[in-house]
C-alpha cells in the first residue's frame, strides 16, 4: 500500500480530522510525534536542541492555523541509560520553547525504553482559525522563507558531516509575527512538514482544486521536508499588502502558482527522509 497514514486516518470518521489541528469550540488540539531513528539520530543534535524541535514542529501546527499555544503535554520513552544531566538537557530544551511561546507544559507522562521518543500535545486557542480548506479558483500560492536548505543539511548529515546549529533541520524558524498579522488575508494554509510539492498536494485534495505554477520551482525546493514555512494561497488584490506585512517581519514571501480548476499530484517520494539506513 502506497500510502498506509491516509488509509489509517481515512478509518476515523471525525471531520476535525484533515487539518494541522483540531478545532473544538475556541481551542486547537494537535499533537506530534518525534522518534528516535526515525526524524532523529542523538548524535546528529544535542539533547536540547531535540527536545527544542519536538516542540517547535507542533507550534507550527498551531501558527498555520492562526492559534496561539496555551499548554503542552509531553510522552516521552527515555533510554534507562540517561543520567541526571541528560535530563536535565531535555527538560532544558522543553522549558525554554515554552518560555519564549509562553504557554505552559501543565503534564504528560514518561517510560523507560531503549530509545528516546517524544510525544508532544499541544492547547491552543484562536478567535479565527485558519483551516486547509478555503481556497478559491483563482488565489495565488505562497510561500515564506527559502526551500532546500534542509535537505541538502540532510544529506550532509547522512554523510557524517556536521551542520550548523542554525540549520533548519535543527531548529526549525517560525513565522509566527508574519502569519498572525496576515491571517485575515489568508484563505487557507498549512506548515511545509513533508515538501512542497507533497503538501500543495494536500491542500488541492483538501480543495478539489489544481495550482498552475507561474515560476520554475527546483526538485530540491519541492521535494525538501521538514522546512516548516508556511504554505497558503489569497486574494490576488492583497498580494501588495501581504508583501508590505512580509517585509515588516523580515520574511521572504515567494508567489509561485495560481488555484485553478482540476488536480495536483505531488512529484516527490511519499517520504522526504528516514534516518534508519
Amino acid at each position: 500500500m502506497k500510502d498506509k497514514e491516509s488509509f489509517f486516518i481515512n478509518q476515523f470518521p471525525s471531520l476535525q480530522i484533515g487539518d494541522d489541528g483540531a478545532v473544538v469550540g475556541k481551542h486547537i488540539y494537535s499533537k506530534d510525534l518525534f522518534f528516535e531513528d526515525i526524524h532523529f539520530k542523538r548524535v546528529w543534535m544535542t539533547l536540547e536542541e531535540i527536545a527544542a524541535k519536538s516542540m517547535l514542529v507542533n507550534i507550527s501546527d498551531a501558527i498555520v492555523m492562526n492559534a496561539k499555544v496555551c499548554y503542552a503535554l509531553i510522552g516521552i520513552e527515555i533510554p534507562s541509560n540517561f543520567t541526571p544531566q541528560q535530563l536535565e538537557a531535555l527538560a532544558k530544551g522543553f522549558l525554554k520553547v515554552a518560555d519564549t511561546y509562553g504557554f505552559e507544559i501543565i503534564g504528560g507522562d514518561t517510560i523507560a525504553g531503549e530509545k528516546l521518543n517524544i510525544s508532544v500535545t499541544l492547547i491552543s486557542e484562536s478567535d479565527r482559525p485558519v483551516f486547509r480548506r478555503g481556497v478559491q479558483k483563482g488565489d495565488l500560492a505562497a510561500y515564506t522563507g527559502s526551500l532546500g536548505s534542509v535537505k541538502r543539511d540532510l544529506e550532509k548529515l547522512f554523510r557524517g558531516e556536521p551542520v550548523p546549529s542554525s540549520s533548519k533541520f535543527i531548529r526549525p524558524q517560525l513565522r509566527g509575527d508574519f502569519f498572525y498579522e496576515a491571517a485575515p488575508l489568508i484563505h487557507a494554509a498549512l506548515d511545509i512538514s513533508d515538501g512542497l510539492s507533497k503538501d500543495l498536494s494536500r491542500l488541492a485534495k483538501a480543495n478539489r482544486m489544481g495550482f498552475a505554477f507561474n515560476r520554475n520551482i527546483s526538485e530540491e525546493e519541492l521535494c525538501s521536508g521538514e522546512e516548516y514555512e508556511i504554505l497558503f494561497t489569497f486574494d490576488p488584490k492583497n498580494l501588495d499588502t501581504l508583501q508590505e506585512i512580509a517585509r515588516k517581519h523580515n520574511t521572504p514571501l515567494t508567489v509561485f502558482a495560481t488555484a485553478v480548476d482540476g488536480h495536483y499530484e505531488s512529484v516527490c517520494p511519499e517520504n522526504h527522509f528516514q534516518t534508519q539506513e
